[in-house]
């Protein structure tokens, strides 16, 4: 029988590995697995590389684990959003290092790995110092920059509803980067308010199918 919810959230998180890439799915405070990311800040692990929207909030979740020395990059496309004091303390100290990605492009990234592409050519950043050291190509008269494929070893996820195989709906913005990054990591986690039993989700609402995710743990009222 496939059931891939778990006990909670130190199991949800177990096996990160220091060194790994997490995928931190959110828009603003919207979608953020804060409670995942609080459970991988007590499990410990160490030289973590961020990819998200934003660089994190006030002393929770992704800002946290900043703020304790556990991030040493962060790939992003809003740094400076909201309380951004943790990314701004570790990136004046030196201590944290940037790639700014634009939104479209973060996204689109992790797309092609999901689809087993090599990259994509894209005019966005072309002429800017976000192409520096990058391949170029004039296509239609027009610059180009080539972007690799973006993957993760961890996705951090956060949705409405789950059934036991893993299928996920969300509420409204609240979807984002989710979706994505679910198909872009070798281990999908994700929060959900409510486990629902298997065939009681219209397929027609489901966003995210089974196959992509990996663990599920159920947050708040209804855990």
């Amino acid at each position: 029988m496939i059931d891939k919810q778990v006990n909670n959230l130190a199991e949800a998180v177990a096996g990160v590995k220091d060194g790994a890439t997490v995928l931190v799915a959110g828009f603003g405070a919207v979608g953020v697995a804060d409670d995942l990311l609080e459970a991988l800040h007590e499990q410990g692990a160490r030289n973590l590389t961020i990819v998200a929207n934003n660089s994190g909030n006030g002393d929770v979740g992704l800002a946290r684990l900043i703020n304790s020395g556990r991030v040493v990059k962060v790939i992003c496309s809003y740094p400076r959003s909201g309380d951004y004091s943790a990314f701004l303390n570790a990136y004046r100290a030196k201590s944290l290092e940037l790639e700014l990605v634009p939104q479209g492009t973060i996204s689109e990234r992790m797309r092609c790995h999901a689809a087993g592409l090599g990259g994509f050519f894209s005019p966005v950043s072309a002429g800017t110092k976000l192409a520096e050291g990058k391949e170029t190509r004039e296509i239609d008269g027009k610059l180009h920059v080539f972007e690799k494929p973006l993957k993760g070893d961890i996705a951090l996820l956060r949705a409405d509803k789950a059934d036991r195989w893993g299928n996920l709906t969300y509420i409204k913005s609240a979807r984002n980067f989710n979706p994505v990054m679910a198909m872009a990591a070798d281990l999908s986690v994700v929060q959900v308010n409510q486990m629902v039993e298997l065939g009681s989700l219209d397929p027609e609402a489901v966003v995210t199918p089974s196959i992509f995710i990996d663990r599920v743990v159920v947050v708040g009222a209804n855990a």
